[in-house]
């Protein structure tokens, strides 16, 4: 849908505002580009409002990325610890990557991702959550995958060489209900990981069988 919003809303069954996420893109008067970096690049955009008004809008644009949450068969979540700089904390996420291969399915970004961070392969991959980490700053999408079936990788066949922060990455395994209760408790701040921990306990009850296929589309 292109324009801006007319006060209307999409109307589910009962008459009710429809509580899903819509495409929509206002008008873009301008657009300068601020930055470009390695990863990421910076955007102005001046976006008409509505009643007529335009205003800028500063934000970052992003590949996107993906997470695996790696579940075992005594439902322990897999965790690693990275230091992130900006944070300046060691920070316990989930094994993840940014999308970097031009038209790699998402679900094997997840599993090389696994792989180099973990050292851990998995025989069966869900859609667990789909994020967007920041919107009001960033387009960065976030699938996050959840796991199951897990098997070590050996040493001998596991390549990947670690460099800067990965280096020394510590891997712990917790308790799923022990990881949502230090999500809630501000020890876990990791936006993709705290997601991914309550999403996982919310599907265990129904043991998982609402969650949609690895490759389900993003919207």
């Amino acid at each position: 849908m292109n324009g801006h919003p007319n006060g209307s809303s999409p109307q589910g069954a009962a008459g009710g505002r429809l509580i899903a996420d819509t495409p929509e893109s206002w008008d873009v008067v301008e657009s300068r580009h601020r930055f470009k970096g390695h990863i990421i690049d910076v955007v102005t955009d001046t976006v008409r409002m509505p009643r007529d008004e335009v205003a800028e809008r500063d934000y970052v644009v992003h590949p996107g990325a993906v997470a695996a949450l790696a579940l075992d068969e005594h439902d322990r979540v897999l965790l690693i610890r990275q230091y992130r700089h900006p944070t300046r904390h060691l920070m316990w996420e989930l094994p993840a990557g940014i999308r970097d291969v031009a038209g790699e399915p998402l679900v094997e970004t997840a599993a090389r991702e696994l792989a180099e961070e973990a050292g851990y392969r998995a025989e069966t991959w869900y859609t667990l959550a789909d994020l967007r980490s920041s919107p009001g700053m960033t387009d960065e999408r976030v699938r996050v995958f959840l796991a199951r079936g897990l098997t070590k990788i050996p040493d001998e066949e596991n390549d990947f060489v670690q460099r800067h922060e990965e280096i020394g990455m510590p891997i712990e395994w917790v308790p799923l209900a022990d990881a949502v209760e230090k999500a809630l408790m501000g020890m876990i701040h990791n936006s993709t990981a705290v997601a991914g921990i309550l999403a996982a306990y919310a599907a265990s009850v129904e043991g998982f069988a609402l969650l949609r296929p690895a490759d389900a589309p993003e919207a």
